[in-house]
């Protein structure tokens, strides 16, 4: 009778995108340290805060247009009642 513990390790498909994943993170992550300085390189605070920020400029252009919208619909409706019945 044999005891086996389970399947052999192997490298499968899911090691390796993980470990080329890994390293193109590091490439990148250097190259931007080189290129910008390590005092410039992005953190997550930076990614989030500009997040914020475009965030609210879309709900700024959202509402701009959401009243120009009420103000079409308003003029609209004012002409309508302007306009002679029969």
């Amino acid at each position: 009778m044999s005891t086996s513990t389970g399947p052999e390790p192997s490298i499968g498909l899911t090691t390796i995108s993980r470990t080329v994943a890994s390293l193109a993170v590091a490439v990148v992550h250097t190259l931007e340290r080189a290129a910008t300085g390590d005092g410039r390189v992005r953190t997550a605070r930076d990614n989030a805060w500009e997040a914020v920020c475009a965030d609210r400029a879309r709900a700024e252009r959202r509402a701009e247009l959401d009243r120009l919208v009420a103000e079409l619909a308003a003029a609209r409706a004012a002409a309508r009642d302007r306009q002679p019945v029969g």
